[in-house]
Formats: C-alpha cells, structure tokens, sequence
C-alpha cells in the first residue's frame, strides 16, 4: 500500500550489518530486529571470525541476544585473509548459514588488520566461491596513503575490481557502501555484480562532516563524497534497477570513541534506517521504488526467498534522540537531535 503519507512494504532486509559482540551486541540488536527480519552481518571482530565454527559461535550469541517476540535471521560471513584455505571455504557452502566472504583491504576501515594484503594471494579461495556460487563481498578501497581518501573508491575499480571480475567473470560480487557515481557506472556496465547503499550516503555529501566544526559522527568509511556523488547514488537507488539494494553499514562506536583525537569510523543508524531511506526516497518522489531497494532486490541476489510479512511507515515528523544508552558512555545515532519526516509504526 502507498499514498502520500502512508507506505506498508514488505519487509526488509539489512545486506551489511555490524553488531560487534558482548554488550554492544545486546544494546543494538534490538533496533534491527524490529525493523528488518535478517541481516549479512559482518566479520570484523576482536578476533575476527575467520572460520565455519567461529561464524556458527558468533551466530548462536546473536540469536540468543534476539528480543523476545522478534523474528529474525542472522546471515554469517568469514573474514578473508591470505591465509584462508579453499577447504574452509567449501566448508562455509555446506553449512548453508554462512551467506558470503568479506574483503577487506588490510587497514581500510575498523577492525581489519588482518584483512587481505595481496588480492593476488587469494586467487585459489576465488576459484572455489566462483565454482559453488558463494559471494564475495567487497570493501572496496584501496589503502595505499599516496592515494587521497575521496579516490580511493575509484582507484580500487580501475586498480582491482575490474581485473578480479576478468580473471573470474563467473564469481558474485556484492560491492558494498558504494560512495560514488564512477561506482553506480561501473555496477550498471558489469555483469555478476550489485551494490549496497548506505542511509548516510543517500542523505549527505562531505559538506556535513565539517558544518560549524568538526562532525565526528559523519565520519564514515568510504568517507562521504561530493554533492554530485551523493545524487548519482539516489538516482541509482530509487531506479528500480535490481543491482542496488539496501545496505545500512550500522557501526556501533561509543560516544567516547568517536569523540576524540582519532575517532572511530562509522556512522550508526539501525535505530531508524528505514525512516532515514524513506525520507531519502521521498525527497525525489520514489517511494514506489521504496519496496524493491529494501524488500526484494537483496533476497534476490543471494537467491533467498523475500519476506512474506510486512512493515508501515507513516509521514510523521519526530526528533532523534540526541544519545542511545551504551556501555555507560552512550551511543549517538546518525542526525541525532535532528527532525525526520517519517516514523515507523510498532507491529502488535
């Protein structure tokens, strides 16, 4: 159902999710549970999770975690370094819970240390997701510091996207919080491939991290990008082409870590993605594009049913708590303090 000031979907589904672990876990999951009924949730712990049993252990704490009278389905991944063997990988098809392998460039964002160093070292672990059809998921930056911080997207398709698709044309690849129309071309142009879309990304360029001071919970990674970037973006999620679908990058960071001389990337929104995508697709006239980017496109892609229950929104103007309660030194959700225009409505 869709009219001006009311919209009931399907319900969604969150394709990049971070609930770290412990405490934090506990404190955030609630706010994905009642909005979205499952999420890839990613691998890069303390330590990470790099194999079938360390995703099957991480899985059980998340489900335990579940609020009484939600129903939803975590979908692991593994963490790839160079040392992961093709076996594992074969591994993770067979336990069917296991939905995708994570990329990360080493040191490009949070927790990734131990990431990739050598793209080239992975090629056999390549080899065995493209024969059974597991996904490779892509943090797609490079990290090399001669390179500046708002083209290191771009150079990563020339540099290694575009070679990794020749060498295994056949291989799923989801490149994830996509920052940039060279990003929105190249998906469009490639084949085996889609793309997931932050909230911040669709609402913000860089402009917002530096508004009356330094905004340290703008900070993301891929950084926000230039104006022009953030409207190719809109355009390619509110197009109703399948090869984009919702994604939130949700990275709960303690007020004390983001606040201070070298904070945390990432910005948190699970408290109220789906209002922020609403307002998002509202603000080009979209929301009859809304469903598909969030409710189907996803399912899609990974070859997993779509929901069959559904959600409401409805256009109501409301103000983001300024601070969400977190391990005593709080949490700040992305636009704290700020108006939105739509409020999900409670189930029951």
């Amino acid at each position: 159902m869709l009219n001006s000031s009311i919209i009931t979907i399907r319900k969604p589904d969150d394709w990049h999710l971070h609930l770290r672990d412990g405490e934090i876990l506990k404190a955030v999951l609630p706010h994905t549970t009642r909005q979205f009924a499952r999420a890839i949730i990613m691998p890069n712990l303390k330590p990470p999770i790099r194999s079938v049993a360390d995703a099957a252990a991480y899985r059980k704490r998340i489900l335990a975690a579940i609020p009484q009278g939600h129903q939803f389905e975590p979908l692991m991944t593994l963490y790839l370094t160079d040392n992961t063997s093709p076996q594992e990988i074969r591994a993770a098809k067979s336990a069917q819970f296991i939905k995708g392998i994570k990329y990360y460039p080493s040191g490009a964002t949070t927790n990734s240390d131990l990431g990739v160093t050598d793209m080239g070292k992975c090629n056999g672990v390549f080899e065995v997701m493209e024969a059974v059809g597991l996904p490779l998921l892509l943090h797609g930056e490079v990290t090399d510091h001669r390179v500046d911080v708002f083209d290191r997207e771009k150079v990563f398709i020339e540099k290694y996207l575009i070679p990794l698709q020749s060498r295994f044309p056949n291989l799923p690849i989801v490149f994830e919080h996509i920052t940039t129309k060279d990003a929105v071309q190249y998906v469009l142009a490639a084949s085996n491939l889609a793309a997931t879309i932050t909230p911040q990304h669709l609402l913000f360029n860089r402009n917002s991290l530096f508004q009356g001071g330094i905004r340290p919970h703008f900070y993301c990674l891929p950084i926000l990008k230039r104006e022009e970037h953030r409207l190719a973006l809109l355009q390619a999620a509110t197009s109703g082409s399948p090869r984009f679908f919702l994604g939130t990058d949700s990275a709960p960071h303690t007020k004390q870590n983001k606040e201070n001389s070298c904070g945390c990337a990432g910005c948190y929104s699970a408290f109220h993605a789906m209002e922020l995508y609403a307002e998002a697709f509202d603000s080009v006239d979209a929301l009859d594009r809304l469903e598909g980017f969030a409710s189907f496109y996803g399912p899609d892609f990974y070859q997993l049913p779509r929901n069959t229950t559904s959600l409401t929104l409805t256009k109501t103007t409301w103000r983001v708590p300024d601070e969400l309660g977190l391990m005593g030194s709080g949490l700040i959700p992305l636009r704290a303090g700020e108006d939105i225009s739509w409020k999900m409505m409670e189930s029951g």
